[in-house]
């Protein structure tokens, strides 16, 4: 049930996430969020444009601060507030620390439970935020400050994401320094990738058989892909679809991506064995890699990680 609820949540993020591309989810301004480049210490109180479009004024330093969702949570972690971090949901799972947390629930926030916790500040989310509309404006009516996240869709919304969190809390250094070691990673893959001459056709599946989803355009996925010099073959479509398999047997990948491993142990060993599929480039080769779901979906300090990651599964040569 646990495994149900868990892909239930991430599928709902992934498909939800496509579907609110294009429309108000990279509205958050850099002018809101103050220039990565400045170092000044946040000075409060502080007023920030959400990604709600809402005027949100944070009167002092946050010291107690729940998380409804775990992107939000890593970023926290990553530019040095783990320990004001009082609340998270019940899918956090990184870093470590998380597990000693107080859980205010999963797809159901317990507002009574973050009541309870006393935080002065709970980072909402832009994907899940529409979905507890009441709960929120219940937290605010308590006198609680509520900032909904920006829900990042390309790298640079990750950083608008990580720099409204540090303005938010005061850590506006550590939220610059973090940003510029991703760009400067993200700079070292690239480049690498830009040595690679011979493409490699991938396949990415987020769910598997009988209803496999890939990746299309306008995903985060598909911008990675790119990335790293390799070709989607899904890329003809829009969003997050059901793959039609004689299409995708037909376009032959020379790769093929799972990132359901974590609720499918034998994720790797199906697809390999899959009828119809045997003579698939990635079958007969046996490139079919499971990568980490978190790093290549979760859209904060770690994406970098996962664009590593997956270089790795389709250019092992290369990223060594």
């Amino acid at each position: 049930m646990k495994k149900l609820t868990t892909l239930l949540f991430l599928l709902m993020l992934t498909i939800g996430v496509l579907a609110a591309c294009g429309e108000q989810k990279e509205q958050v301004k850099e002018q809101n969020i103050g220039n990565t480049s400045k170092t000044a210490e946040t000075a409060f109180p502080v007023t920030i444009k959400d990604a709600l479009d809402d005027e949100v004024t944070i009167n002092q330093k946050p010291d107690k601060i729940v998380s409804l969702i775990p992107s939000n949570t890593e970023i926290a972690f990553a530019i040095g507030l783990g320990e004001e971090i009082v609340g998270v949901s019940n899918f956090d799972n990184y870093p470590e620390e998380v597990t000693a947390k107080e859980k205010i629930g999963d797809l159901t926030v317990n507002i009574e439970k973050i009541i309870s916790l006393q935080p002065n500040l709970v980072l909402a989310h832009a994907s899940t935020a529409h979905n507890i509309t009441e709960g929120l404006q219940q937290l605010r009516d308590s006198g609680i400050t509520v900032l909904v996240v920006n829900d990042a869709q390309t790298f640079n919304g990750v950083y608008d994401s990580i720099a409204m969190i540090g303005k938010a809390t005061g850590a506006t250094k550590e939220a610059d320094s973090l940003i510029k070691d991703m760009q400067a990673k993200l700079a070292e893959i690239k480049d690498k990738a830009a040595k690679i001459t011979e493409k490699k056709k991938v396949l990415v599946e987020v769910s598997p058989a009988p209803d496999i989803f890939t990746t299309g355009k306008n995903t985060f996925m598909d911008d990675m892909i790119g990335l790293i010099n390799a070709e989607n073959i899904a890329n003809d479509q829009e969003g997050w679809i059901k793959i039609d398999e004689e299409a995708m047997i037909t376009r032959n990948p020379d790769v093929i991506i799972t990132t359901y491993g974590f609720y499918d142990d034998k994720a790797v060993e199906t697809v390999l064995e899959r009828a119809g599929w045997e003579n698939v480039n990635a079958i007969k080769n046996k490139q079919v890699i499971d990568v980490d779901s978190d790093r290549v979906t979760r859209s904060g300090p770690r994406i970098v990680e996962g664009v590593e990651e997956l270089a790795k599964a389709v250019y092992p040569e290369v990223f060594k």
